[in-house]
């Protein structure tokens, strides 16, 4: 998986952090090629990837499918999971520090994973979801245990406005004794979207307080559209 590492070296990690860590998420272009999106789109349908297909509207979760992946996961996404893993890290851990949360998270994703089976979360969350006309995502947070890093990352495996009309990326932030503030992204085919899982901080007059933030996908009103969500905690179902 040289081809992918040395694509994500070619990026400005500087930069991809610091916006990350002001705004809560990142688009960063052009991470995954057209082939890379087509060949993970082509082997929703091979049963012997995945470890289970939930079917969104019987939970309320929305009105699409989404499966998860078993171990061991397929080399681009134990890849891309490993080398944004440790891109990141410092990220997490700046916030841990300004939240005065008494957690640090390692620097490697391999004792990240070992940091999970501790706790009981040994089943891969990286998932597939396909949505058809219609299909949406209801707000969420992926959280899988008591064990979770706060920031997550999804591809976008079609091209918005050509594959797919509707289906924006919505990331809400709920600001203590404030209304919530609603982010639309539209991200283009082969863009990585880092953004928080659970909280983050931000800063106020006396220091640092927590925003909780969730996502979700807005309505499809035409075509198909699928995405490629990588968690780096693991979960215990």
């Amino acid at each position: 998986m040289k081809n992918i590492e040395a694509r994500l070296e070619t990026k400005d990690w500087q930069a991809i952090r610091e916006e990350l860590h002001d705004k809560g998420f990142v688009i960063v272009p052009e991470v995954l090629s057209k082939n890379e999106c087509d060949d993970l789109i082509e082997a929703y349908n091979a049963d012997d990837t995945y470890r289970k297909t939930i079917i969104m509207e019987r939970y309320r979760f929305g009105l699409g499918e989404y499966k998860y992946f078993q171990y061991p996961l397929p080399e681009l996404i134990t890849a891309l999971r490993e080398n944004v893993y440790a891109k990141i890290a410092p990220v997490a851990n700046l916030w841990m520090q300004q939240l005065n949360i008494n957690r640090k998270f390692p620097s490697a994703h391999e004792t990240m994973k070992k940091l999970c089976r501790e706790h009981g979360q040994e089943k891969p969350t990286v998932l597939i979801l396909k949505y058809g006309e219609g299909g949406f995502n209801t707000l969420h947070q992926d959280l899988y245990g008591e064990i979770f890093f706060p920031i997550q990352m999804v591809f976008m495996l079609d091209q918005a406005d050509e594959d797919y009309t509707g289906g924006e990326f919505v990331i809400t932030e709920q600001i203590p004794r404030a209304q919530s503030k609603v982010n639309v992204l539209k991200p283009n085919c082969g863009d990585m979207v880092l953004f928080t899982t659970n909280f983050r901080p931000v800063k106020g007059s006396r220091g640092y307080y927590r925003v909780n933030m969730k996502h979700g996908v807005s309505p499809l009103h035409s075509g198909h559209r699928h995405s490629l969500g990588i968690i780096f905690h693991d979960g215990r179902s």
